[in-house]
């Protein structure tokens, strides 16, 4: 699966050395800048050619019609697609006439690089016109995590073999041609220039350009200013358009001398403010960086990641492929939430519109826990929008027929925009899965503020779902019946392990939190007796056991269902979903991802370590991994039971899964929760590091070719690092006084650790690890020391 290396391996960088325009788009994808709330696509800086052009705003979209074959009750009515917005990016050049396109004339060099480090998107290129003109281009573009408004160019002109009339033409442009899709024509229809134009201002230096949407009347303003830096002669002049602006920079160079024109854009949008109230406020934002200056922003972006990654860097020693994997990773989880601020986080983040721009389940499962210990700001942001979005789900669960909150599958704005049921509004674990994450910021932070004002409400109205959703049986079992678990293949089954168990941690939180605050439960309408029905239900959920096999059923009957003919299924017939029909997928035992190996790794104090061992390996021999969110989930535990080689394989299928394109889909956006994976794949899996029931531990072990990892966390206001050898690891606290401390488990052992005492512990071998589980024919992954 592994394919040639795109980049080079480097630590802090990924490195374009050469322009290849048969994978521009998903280059594209791998070298896009965001803070969480501005997005932009690392297109070419002349616009021309491109993959896929794109500029986002988080959770700036256009209603689209849900078409239906045969419309059902409770079906949405509409969906929401994420709008590519005005386009601040192009910087167009000509030299003599020549325009720079990389498809005539001769490029003699090309080179991109994405600094992680300073948060940066660099790029070198020598380029002869077709009339024999040499020029040299220089270009940084960065989205500030500073001044969450602004994205900010650097743009160099310098002639090489002689004089030459340089013109830059800096643009902002609306409702951009995009390439054809193979969409409903209606929905391409309205999305082909989905911007009305509201308002246009030119100026000398720069210009802004309002918009409103057609159907969800969302209004945004975009707008840039220009400082120019040349020796030679020059003009400037702005003109536009209510879709278009250009500001043109025209000057005589020679050789030596050099055009330097430094870009500030700003974007801002609303549902309700007016055109004066967002002109202003774009207007604002571009004197702030005018007032910081290019200099300042790049100073301010390197001092913010220098903060993140003291506190969040993860480092390999013996594979330093995954090294480089591990930090891109981290970086984009960073970007897709810095400065989201209120705002979800999509599946492929702001790097593309794949999936339009939705979020699904894997935001709070995947990329919030990478969040809630490296910046739990930026997770309690997610949290307290989907506190935002509770009224919206408390209508969907009503339309239902269900108490509670019923949090749709895929959303922009809160509103369900599944079309297909069984995969969507049946995969109610969403809302453990959201409970889950509100509950685990609490304890990994002791933000009880947020408890209270956020989380309780959360965990309540998702408690009193599954209670309405679940029923007792006559022998006083509870079941949750009809639903989809994770676990795509297999849909609307009878008690799913994940669903239940993640039910049963949401009950029993919910209980809690309501006797902690008993004048909030009170005003909530939470009794003694509706508590007790909480901790009954979850006390009696049932999970199916095979017990002729000793493995515990992803959902009741899964084992006796058909096996999957896996040695007969070509390898080109992968992912599945897309060769065969869902009647067959539905009725045999083929996995599409990780779903009771995930109930094992979230609510791991459910199992023995040998049930796990049985587990993992019955369902091992059945995981396809069609979907990206598997290796991760798969590398945690194959470590957990022993099999660290294993592990380490999976670790470079989910760090790699952008890099090197594995799903062949990279071109619509990057996998953040694949990207968030790669970290629980270390931390977790290779750690070992839990957190049941708020109690921190670390059971860490590495296979044979890493031979050390470190990494930090932040735990209830402090700043823990371990630094794991081959047979030891140490604990020690980077923040804090000899008074503070932390008491953690290692490999079953209570341990304290302050400021002042460091701890070193061994790590003891294991005995007790079963034979190699083995994959479904041709889906093992890549084994690591093939490809160091």
């Amino acid at each position: 699966m592994i394919r040639e290396r795109a980049y080079p391996v480097e630590p802090w960088h990924v490195r374009e050395t050469r322009l290849d325009l048969d994978v521009l788009a998903q280059s594209e994808s791998v070298f896009a800048l965001s803070n969480g709330h501005i997005g932009l696509r690392a297109n070419l800086d002349e616009g021309e050619p491109h993959g896929l052009p794109g500029t986002y705003l988080n959770s700036f979209y256009e209603l689209r019609p849900l078409p239906y074959a045969e419309a059902g009750y409770g079906f949405p009515e509409s969906g929401q697609t994420i709008v590519n917005v005005t386009n601040g990016k192009p910087i167009r050049l000509l030299v003599d006439d020549e325009p720079f396109d990389v498809r005539y004339g001769d490029l003699v060099s090309h080179e991109r690089v994405l600094d992680m480090q300073a948060g940066t998107l660099s790029r070198e290129v020598e380029w002869c016109s077709p009339a024999g003109r040499s020029v040299r281009v220089r270009s940084t573009r960065m989205v500030s995590f500073t001044q969450r408004a602004i994205a900010a160019i650097s743009y160099e002109v310098e002639p090489i073999n002689g004089p030459a009339r340089v013109i830059l033409q800096s643009e902002l442009v609306a409702n951009e041609q995009l390439p054809p899709t193979k969409r409903d024509p209606r929905v391409a229809a309205l999305l082909e220039s989905p911007l009305v134009a509201e308002e246009h201002l030119t100026q000398e230096l720069g210009g802004l350009l309002i918009h409103s949407t057609k159907t969800s009347k969302l209004r945004m303003a975009a707008a840039m200013e220009h400082v120019v830096e040349t020796e030679g002669r020059h003009m400037v002049k702005t003109e536009g358009n209510p879709d278009w602006l250009r500001t043109t920079v025209a000057c005589m160079l020679e050789p030596g001398q050099k055009l330097r024109i430094i870009k500030f854009v700003a974007y801002g949008w609303s549902s309700r403010r007016s055109v004066p109230a967002l002109r202003d406020q774009v207007g604002a934002a571009l004197a702030s960086a005018r007032l910081t200056g290019w200099d300042g922003l790049v100073e301010a972006q390197r001092e913010y990641l220098d903060a993140f990654w003291d506190h969040s860097d993860v480092k390999v020693e013996g594979d330093p492929e995954v090294q480089q994997a591990v930090r891109f990773a981290l970086f984009h989880v960073l970007q897709a939430g810095a400065r989201a601020e209120m705002r979800p986080i999509a599946s492929k983040g702001l790097t593309g519109p794949g999936y339009d721009g939705h979020t699904f389940w894997d935001s709070e499962t995947f990329v919030l826990p990478v969040l809630t210990y490296t910046q739990p700001d930026a997770a309690k942001d997610v949290l307290r929008w989907r506190h935002a979005t509770l009224d919206l789900a408390k209508e969907r669960a009503e339309t239902l027929g269900l108490r509670g909150a019923a949090f749709p599958w895929r959303t922009i704005r809160g509103h369900e925009c599944s079309a297909y049921w069984p995969a969507g509004t049946a995969a109610f674990h969403i809302a453990a899965d959201i409970a889950d994450a509100a509950r685990r910021y609490v304890l990994a932070t002791g933000d009880e503020d947020f408890e209270h004002d956020y989380g309780f409400d959360l965990l309540i109205e998702t408690a009193r779902l599954w209670r309405s959703l679940g029923h007792h049986d006559r022998h006083g079992r509870f079941h949750i019946d009809g639903v989809t678990g994770p676990d795509e293949y297999t849909a609307v089954v009878d008690d799913n392990i994940y669903t239940n168990l993640m039910a049963q941690l949401n009950l029993y939180a919910a209980a809690d939190v309501a006797l902690k605050y008993p004048d909030k439960a009170r005003a909530a309408g939470v009794d003694d007796e509706e508590i007790a029905g909480w901790r009954d239900a979850g006390a009696a959920v049932h999970l199916p056991y095979d017990h002729e096999l000793g493995v515990h059923q992803q959902s009741e009957g899964f084992t006796r269902l058909q096996e999957w003919d896996f040695e007969g299924t070509p390898q080109e017939n992968y992912p599945l979903l897309l060769n065969y029909p869902y009647f067959d997928l539905y009725r045999k035992q083929v996995v599409k991802q990780a779903d009771l190996i995930l109930a094992m790794l979230w609510r791991g104090d459910a199992f023995s370590d040998e049930e796990k061992q049985r587990n993992f390996a019955y369902y091992e021999a059945r995981t396809v991994r069609d979907s990206s969110l598997s290796a991760c989930t798969q590398a945690v535990m194959a470590a957990e039971t022993g099999h660290l080689e294993l592990a380490h394989d999976y670790l470079g299928e989910a760090a790699l899964m952008d890099l090197h394109d594995l799903h062949n889909n990279a071109r619509e956006g990057l996998h953040v929760a694949s990207l968030g994976g790669s970290w629980i794949s270390l931390v977790m899996g290779l750690g070992g590091m839990r957190d049941h029931g708020g109690q921190l531990s670390f059971n860490p072990r590495l296979p044979e070719r890493i031979t050390r990892m470190e990494f930090a966390l932040l735990w209830r206001g402090l700043r823990l690092r371990v630094d794991v050898r081959s047979n030891e690891a140490t604990y020690s606290l980077r923040n804090g006084t000899g008074e503070k401390s932390i008491t953690l488990v290692h490999h079953g052992e209570l341990v304290t650790v302050s400021a002042d005492k460091p701890v070193t512990m061994g790590i003891p071998k294991r005995t007790d690890v079963g034979s190699e589980p083995h994959q479904p024919a041709g889906r093992a992954p890549a084994r690591r020391a093939s490809s160091l």
